[in-house]
């Protein structure tokens, strides 16, 4: 009696899924076939030019010279990751 309980419900279960996938296919129909082809000539550009001047080759990220002794600990920091890792 109870092999056929479950098995009644799992054979419910798999209609509703089944009800329900078919349900959702019909709401959303496939686009159309018919594509559109691409422009002949690129679009225009649209974004707006920065005022800033342009960025040389001379100009620095921000970074500043390190003090000799802070270098000197992380060079000493860095040997010691090399040889006995994190």
């Amino acid at each position: 009696m109870k092999t056929k309980l479950t098995m009644l419900a799992a054979l419910a279960a798999s209609i509703l899924v089944t009800t329900s996938q078919y349900a959702a296919a019909q709401a959303n129909p496939p686009p159309d076939a018919t594509a559109t082809r691409p422009a002949k000539a690129p679009p225009e550009q649209t974004s707006v030019p920065s005022a800033s001047p342009p960025a040389t080759t001379t100009q620095t990220t921000g970074q500043t010279n390190q003090d000799p002794k802070v270098k000197e600990m992380n060079e000493r920091e860095k040997g010691k990751v090399e040889r006995e890792g994190k």
